[in-house]
């Protein structure tokens, strides 16, 4: 059975509550975060909310940064990270996402370091608390105010310099299968991958995200939604639209036309 999450980007313009509300009337299982909504709306109120409409949470969006790129310093990236795992198991969220951050002016060397010496110490608080943290790789094409870490190799390379069990991959297919997949590719990856968020695209990005509805783009989402359940990944399948294609599609259409393409590719 598909687990379907709705992640609050997609639904930009609503409120916590209003993401919640339709969300659930939509019938899908679970939310992905983003916490400045969830700032203002109230963590205890959310909690209420969640429970009240049986919504899981998927993920929780994001920490990262540890370059300075989004002006904070390594400190503070990190110390916002710990509070944010916290966060995350407070609220049961099952996933925090990590963003590593654009380079900032470092070389690709130190830059690695920086995301390694600080998901070290992080993936250690995250397995006290029961929390899984995920890097999400960003396709280059939009990444660089973003992250650094560009490809699923770069993950696995993160992953087995700090060997913990609560460190994988996020696996975003508007950001990862933009290309022709090997054939055993996803059964390699299946067992670290944390989250897959579906997102699909008429072409690859150039400076910005700009995902179309699914199923209207070159990304082979109902390939890889098999691949991954025959594979054994048991998480949440996460809606993640963005973009000039869909920004001016009202929510419901966009999350129903959703749900009714991933469940069409299970029938």
């Amino acid at each position: 059975m598909l687990r379907l999450a709705v992640n609050e980007l997609s639904t930009y313009r609503w409120s916590f509550e209003e993401d919640v509300l339709n969300y659930a009337a939509a019938g899908y299982d679970a939310i992905g975060i983003w916490r400045p909504k969830l700032t203002d709306y109230g963590e205890e109120k959310a909690v209420e909310l969640l429970r009240e409409h049986n919504l899981k949470i998927s993920s929780l969006q994001w920490i990262g940064g540890f370059t300075g790129s989004d002006g904070r310093s390594y400190r503070d990236s990190f110390h916002d990270a710990l509070d944010t795992i916290q966060l995350a198991a407070d609220i049961k969220a099952e996933t925090v996402v990590v963003l590593a951050g654009g380079r900032c002016g470092h070389t690709r060397n130190h830059a690695f370091r920086l995301l390694k010496n600080a998901l070290k110490h992080l993936a250690e608080a995250a397995e006290a608390v029961g929390v899984q943290l995920a890097i999400e790789p960003m396709h280059i094409g939009c990444a660089s105010d973003w992250s650094f870490v560009n490809s699923v190799p770069q993950c696995l390379d993160v992953i087995a310099s700090i060997n913990s069990p609560n460190l994988g991959i996020v696996f975003d297919c508007y950001h990862l299968a933009q290309d022709l997949l090997e054939p055993d590719f996803l059964k390699h990856i299946a067992p670290l991958v944390r989250l897959v968020q579906l997102g699909d695209a008429k072409h690859a990005p150039m400076g910005e995200q700009n995902r179309c509805l699914l199923g209207h783009g070159r990304v082979p989402l109902e390939q890889i939604v098999r691949a991954f359940q025959e594979y054994g990944y048991k998480g949440y399948f996460e809606l993640e639209l963005v973009g000039e294609e869909v920004e001016h599609m009202q929510y419901e259409t966009v999350l129903c036309q959703a749900k009714t393409a991933a469940l069409q590719w299970l029938a």
